[in-house]
């Protein structure tokens, strides 16, 4: 799908090209709103185990608000309200969580549990699971908790060649939301080739926004000499927006904000490209647009490949309350 030119400031010379759909998906709005509502609702400390999104300057903002953030549940007094990552928790977690009671609000990506419940339910059907997707994510422990003595993660063509399964006849394949598409296929493929009968999900568990932001780097990849991605060192998928325009030949770089571009990467430069992966905040992005422009970048010009229109509503746990404080709000 051709990108779309959205807008364009006046002038020539070097130019910006800002891509979109960039920056924050539904699930990280999602998430981001539950810690805030939550803070709103009930002050201050509100617990989070792990980042709430992989966004440094996400997480700082909502340290300063009165959030909490911790590496385990135990870490939290018994009986204190706790909240779960977007990137989805293990069982184990779950059960340590109520023996503490924890007062827990679930701010998991709707699009991750439904990679957790295809594992749970691959696993009642006696398959084996191969779990693609980098080790020590936290997106990938959690996955694979929900059945760790049938779960086999690999992270490449080779580890799939080097995989050894109890029962070739019964295996099953699941993924990391925010991979490579191109690299993942490769790895699917080889899979199929290995496993003819493997079993994979009814769609794609790489999500959406890491889908569309993907093919829009590959879309500008001809039209530019640079790519700069704004996102944290820890988030996935806007690792592999980098990795995307470098396999395409585009010198590509991800920072966490305008203060770690290198002037040196604008040697040569006619037209650069910005994005954001999905956790990145877009005060950041014009921060860098402004940055690039006083480099000498004079146009801006926005691409669009898809109007994203996604949203997700709030957790069980929220919805009501937050409902109720709305009604509050408007008297």
């Amino acid at each position: 799908m051709p990108l779309k030119p959205l807008a364009a400031s006046n002038g020539g010379g070097k130019k910006i090209l800002l891509l979109k759909p960039r920056g924050f998906c539904a699930g990280v709005v999602r998430a981001i709103d539950v810690v805030e509502i939550a803070l709103e609702l009930y002050g201050p400390p509100i617990y989070v185990r792990k980042e709430i999104v992989h966004n440094k300057h996400v997480v700082e903002r909502l340290r300063q608000a009165g959030a909490v953030f911790v590496e385990e549940v135990g870490e939290i007094p018994e009986g204190a309200r706790a909240i779960f990552s977007a990137h989805g928790v293990a069982p184990s977690v779950r059960h340590e969580a109520r023996k503490r009671r924890l007062q827990v609000i679930d701010a998991t990506c709707p699009l991750v549990t439904k990679v957790h419940l295809e594992a749970s339910r691959f696993a009642r059907m006696g398959y084996s699971i191969v779990l693609i997707g980098h080790k020590d994510h936290d997106e990938v422990v959690g996955t694979l908790g929900e059945a760790p003595e049938r779960t086999f993660l690999v992270s490449s063509v080779e580890e799939v060649d080097a995989l050894q399964v109890p029962d070739a006849e019964k295996v099953s394949f699941l993924t990391q939301t925010t991979l490579s598409l191109d690299e993942t296929s490769h790895i699917v493929a080889r899979l199929r080739e290995r496993f003819p009968s493997i079993q994979g999900p009814p769609a794609q568990d790489i999500c959406y926004a890491t889908e569309n932001r993907q093919m829009a780097v590959k879309a500008v990849a001809l039209f530019c000499e640079l790519l700069l991605v704004v996102g944290s060192q820890n988030s996935s998928n806007s690792k592999r927006l980098v990795e995307v325009a470098q396999n395409a030949g585009v010198a590509s770089y991800l920072v966490d904000d305008a203060a770690h571009v290198d002037p040196a990467w604008l040697a040569g430069v006619n037209n650069a490209a910005v994005t954001a992966g999905a956790s990145a905040p877009e005060h950041l992005v014009q921060s860098l647009v402004n940055w690039l422009r006083e480099c000498g970048f004079q146009t801006v010009e926005e691409l669009e490949l898809v109007d994203e229109d996604v949203r997700f509503s709030l957790p069980n746990e929220l919805s009501q309350p937050a409902a109720q404080l709305r009604i509050i709000s408007a008297r």
